[in-house]
């Protein structure tokens, strides 16, 4: 039991170990891909910890801003998302990445507009839903102008394309309607039309429907459409319980794509084994239980939801990348929190968890 005024040290210690996993990680698995790309071993990790600085940094002045404040300027946030994500498509503002636009360049830093959007979401639909009270068990004054805010977003995001981050702010965004009162019959139409809809996006473009295939069939093209899930149960299979040890993978010496973003966890599985796959679980598992104490113990339905909605997008987000690259669920690219590569995800990252942390100081024992 934390008391009044202080932060949650359980959570704290939790994301210093999450943070300290990745660094760690990323030092080993990107080694080959650094030095191949950039003739600089540690090209990834040096990056990375700029990054993690940059986010610590955030962490511990947003720790100090009363969780008010983002009710306040929760619209101009969430406006500010949605104009970053549509200057993507715009030419000399948007960098196209591997036939994505998901990025927006600034001189010779690069920002992935998604990595706000999920907080600035968090914090507007936390801030709407409060206001709405009861009326949000209304279809008319309710359901339809939430699925009017969620579906800006998911038109954006399938234009990028980024169905990764389509699928973690679908759930964040439900999870927080749910908490709010919504009516369960409301919640089940939806997802029963959201589902119908998944259908028939995986139907129009071949390449989602290649990875329905090669998850039902791993098996499938494995020098083709199925490599990069092949390679990735390669790595997970060979580290057996144990693993081969830290810094001793073969897959990340240019077999399996990405080794420092999306496909970290199959390092992990061949460098660490069975056993530090269930550790890094566990912190994620943690990291959730102290989180959601938080939104339980929060002083008001604004910080409730907007400490739901951060702890919901951190471990759905984490299980969606460890089950992608474990097969089972179809592979889709998102990070995995606190340790794939990549310097916006970290410190929008630090910032939620900088609020979720000035939220539990305001907690109610």
């Amino acid at each position: 039991m934390w008391k009044k005024g202080k932060v949650d040290r359980g959570l704290l210690l939790t994301v210093g170990l999450l943070i300290v996993f990745g660094l760690v990680m990323i030092s080993s698995a990107g080694i080959a891909y650094s030095k191949t790309r950039f003739d600089d071993p540690y090209f990834f990790f040096k990056r990375q910890l700029t990054g993690v600085g940059i986010g610590v940094l955030a962490l511990l002045v947003f720790q100090g801003i009363n969780y008010k404040f983002w009710r306040k300027i929760s619209f101009p946030l969430f406006l500010a998302s949605i104009v970053c994500l549509i200057l993507v498509f715009i030419p000399g503002f948007g960098a196209k990445i591997y036939g994505a636009n998901r990025w927006l360049q600034l001189g010779p830093l690069s920002f992935q507009p998604s990595e706000m959007l999920k907080l600035s979401l968090i914090i507007y639909l936390a801030a709407w839903l409060e206001s709405r009270g009861e009326r949000i068990r209304d279809v008319f004054e309710g359901v339809i102008p939430f699925l009017a805010i969620v579906g800006i977003v998911v038109f954006l995001l399938i234009k990028q394309p980024d169905m990764g981050t389509l699928g973690v702010a679908i759930i964040v965004a439900f999870s927080i309607f749910f908490v709010s009162g919504a009516k369960i019959s409301h919640l089940l139409t939806m997802a029963a039309a959201g589902a119908a809809a998944l259908w028939i996006l995986i139907k129009t473009e071949s390449y989602r429907m290649n990875r329905i295939l090669v998850y039902l069939h791993p098996e499938l093209d494995p020098r083709g459409i199925g490599y990069q899930i092949n390679q990735a149960l390669l790595a997970i299979g060979s580290g057996g319980i144990f693993g081969v040890g830290i810094g001793k993978s073969l897959q990340k010496f240019n077999y399996l794509p990405e080794p420092v973003g999306d496909s970290i966890f199959a390092i992990i599985g061949e460098e660490l084994g069975m056993v530090g796959c269930l550790f890094l679980i566990l912190l994620f598992v943690i990291l959730a239980v102290r989180g959601l104490r938080i939104a339980r113990h929060a002083p008001d339905t604004f910080s409730r939801l907007t400490a739901t909605g951060i702890v919901t997008w951190i471990f759905f987000q984490a299980f969606i990348n460890i089950a992608a690259i474990s097969g089972i669920i179809p592979l889709t690219g998102v990070p995995l929190p606190f340790i794939s590569y990549g310097g916006t995800s970290v410190v929008f990252l630090l910032v939620g968890v900088g609020i979720l942390m000035n939220i539990s100081k305001q907690a109610n024992n």
